[in-house]
Order: C-alpha cells, then structure tokens, then sequence
C-alpha cells in the first residue's frame, strides 16, 4: 500500500467545483492507499500574515471536508501546526536549498507581481515548507494541479540533494498522484472555464437551496442554437457539464437532445439544474451544519490526527537527526 499526501488550504468554504473534482478521488484514494491529509494552517501565512480567525476557518474546512467523505477512520486527517516535526524538518531543508532556485520559482515570481508589500521569507521558502509536509511522511505519491507540479520537482530536489549530501538512501522520490480520467473539472457559472471563489461564480457546498436556486438562474447563457446540432457556445457547455455530474443520465439526455433540435429553454435547463445540485448538496449542507454544533466531535478528530501524524513525523525527524548527526 502506498503512501498519499495532500494538503488542503485552510482558508474558503468549499465548492461543487472541489467536490466533484480533487475530493471525491480523495474519497477513493482513502479506501485503496495510506493518506495523509493535512490542513495547511502554517502555508497559509505565507499570504495571510495576520489571519482574522486562523483557527475557526482551519476547524470550518475540517467539518465540510468531514461532511463531503472524508473519513477519520480510514486516514490520517490532521492540522498541520499540530505536528511541529515539519517545522524541523523544514529548517533542515532550508539549510540545503539555494536562493537562486527559490527565487526561480514561478509561484514566487507571480507572488511578488500580486502582493508587492508582502514578500517574506516564508513566501521565499514556500517550497522547502511543503517537501516538509512531504518528505516528513516520506510519501509515495501526491496529488498535485498544474501550479504545483514545480514544487513536487523541488521536493525531488531537496530528497535527493538530502541523500547525496549524508551519503544515505533514506528519502524517497515522491511522484504526482494522476488522477486521469477520474479528475473532473467544473466549469464556472459566468462562462468561465473554472469554478472558484475568487471568480465570484462558485456554489457552494454549505449553501442554502434558494441560494443555489438564484445562483443557476443567473447563470449566463446564449441567445440559443439557430440550427440543429448546433455546437454548444461555452456558456451552455458549461451547465451541461454541471448537469452531467449532478442529474440522471436520461436527464442530461432529453435536454441535450432538446438543445440539438433547437427545442429548449434554457429556463427549464436551469430550474432543473438547479434542483438537481440541491439534491445533490443537500445531505452535505445537512452534515455540515451538524458537525458545526458537535465541538466534542471536532476535538477527537483533530487530537487523533495529530497523534497519527506526529507518530510518523517523529520517527522521520529521529532518522534525520541520527543521519545528520544530532542527538536524539
């Protein structure tokens, strides 16, 4: 069985868009490898030095992922400020990584465009940060979007700079988790080809049904197809890929068909869509407001994460110390 990480941001409610995308091959990936999930407190820093409520957002991102399938029970689930071994590790790793390749580092270079009045230490090393959350677990494989994928080759970096410098084999590569086929992406309702909260198009996971209602009945469309089998602008290809995860194939089946023959409305497309997306996020709404009031729930989830999580990370910061010649 191999060994998974991902972190997840602790910042932002979460969206339909990261349901049927990333998390439910989380959910899979819980059942079929060892993971370790982890909420990114310390990385959020980076971008939010003074956070207005770091701890109630990080505990509010626990309950919907909670909520959405995450099951403590079949992973490692835990904050990443409650296992202070990566903050060794990372200072380890610091020593061995080269301003020249930190400041390389496309995010960096797009981080210093957006925030020019912020740029610190912790946005510099941003990378070694997260080959600790990494490496601390000695992971197999990690999940990584498009943005990341520079980041998981520094971590191979540092694993293997790590290895060469103590003449030892201890690190592990670790290698991108594909998801393949099983990635969805969720388009925005604005036409846009991503769904997210700094877009300002997203439905979210906690949000009340007349809420998601007014959302999709605002969605944009066209003025509609003048000719059969007309090919769908993106606006409409948009709500059909949100149909497709969210209805009944013979759904998405008579509206494609009404929409090839010139015969829809696409008022009737979006009240359906919209039922269809309160059905579908209705029991999670639920389980988010209950997990919300259950303090006691949240505790024992968060304090045995932590003892999962700091048991390994320990044996990996003993190793590293014994390699590089601390004592323990």
């Amino acid at each position: 069985m191999e060994t998974v990480l991902s972190g997840i941001r602790s910042t932002g409610n979460l969206h339909i868009g990261n349901y049927f995308g990333a998390l439910r091959n989380f959910i899979r990936m819980q059942r079929e490898n060892n993971c370790y999930f982890f909420i990114a407190d310390y990385h959020s820093l980076t971008t939010h030095p003074n956070p207005e409520d770091l701890k109630g957002s990080a505990r509010q991102i626990l309950v919907e992922y909670l909520a959405a399938g995450l099951d403590p029970d079949q992973c490692t689930l835990y904050l990443q400020s409650d296992v202070p071994e990566v903050l060794e590790l990372y200072l380890f790793l610091n020593m061995n990584a080269y301003l020249g390749e930190l400041e390389r580092c496309t995010s960096f270079k797009d981080k210093v465009r957006q925030q020019p009045e912020n740029v610190n230490a912790g946005l510099l090393t941003y990378p070694t940060l997260m080959a600790a959350d990494i490496l601390i677990h000695r992971a197999d494989k990690v999940p990584v979007g498009k943005d990341q994928e520079q980041h998981l080759e520094m971590t191979r970096t540092f694993a293997n700079r790590f290895n060469r410098m103590y003449k030892v084999d201890y690190f592990k590569e670790p290698q991108a988790y594909n998801f393949g086929e099983n990635l969805v992406k969720i388009p925005g309702l604005d036409g846009s080809l991503k769904m997210g909260k700094s877009e300002g198009n997203a439905i979210y996971l906690r949000d009340e049904p007349a809420v998601i209602r007014k959302k999709v009945m605002r969605a944009k469309t066209d003025q509609g197809p003048t000719q059969e089998n007309q090919e769908k602008s993106q606006e409409i290809q948009n709500l059909f890929t949100i149909m497709k995860q969210v209805s009944a194939p013979e759904t998405y089946a008579y509206f494609d068909e009404a929409y090839n023959k010139c015969t829809i409305r696409y008022g009737d497309l979006k009240k359906q869509l919209a039922e269809d997306i309160v059905s579908c996020c209705e029991p999670i709404r639920e389980r988010i407001l209950e997990l919300s009031q259950n303090e006691k729930r949240l505790d024992e989830v968060m304090d045995a994460g932590a003892e999962k999580a700091r048991a390994n990370a320990r044996k990996t910061i003993r190793d590293v110390r014994e390699i590089i010649g601390f004592r323990n």
